[in-house]
């Protein structure tokens, strides 16, 4: 079984370099209006908002993602915190957390939640 992530997005090429410039995903596929994007076993798409059919429940107003935290577990949470944090001013601090594992906090251009996460050993 695997997951993806369909994130709707307001402009789909400032996602496009969100994702592979700050957070070091790779473009994987793509049209006009949709991109795939994976970082090692993971994988996203971002697509234009405006695709979506009149009355989805998606294209309604409104804080996108809100109620969901994504969550990116990663081999080396130091080295990319530091390349997020010369990149993205939208970022927290490395912090180890009560449960034992570091991690740090962000919003993408569309105000989706990201945890990023050293991953459980």
């Amino acid at each position: 079984m695997t997951l993806r992530l369909e994130l709707f997005v307001d402009d789909v090429n400032v996602s496009l370099s969100f994702y592979r410039d700050v957070l070091g995903f790779e473009l994987i596929g793509e049209n006009a209006s949709y991109k795939s994007l994976q970082y090692e076993q993971s994988r996203i798409a971002v697509q234009d908002i405006r695709t979506l059919e009149p009355g989805h429940p998606l294209a309604e107003a409104g804080k996108r993602g809100l109620g969901v935290e994504i969550v990116l577990e990663v081999g080396d949470v130091t080295s990319l915190h530091q390349r997020v944090q010369a990149q993205w001013a939208q970022s927290t601090e490395l912090k180890r957390q009560p449960w034992g594992l570091k991690d740090f906090r962000m919003t993408d251009p569309d105000g989706y939640y990201w945890r990023i996460s050293e991953r459980r050993r």
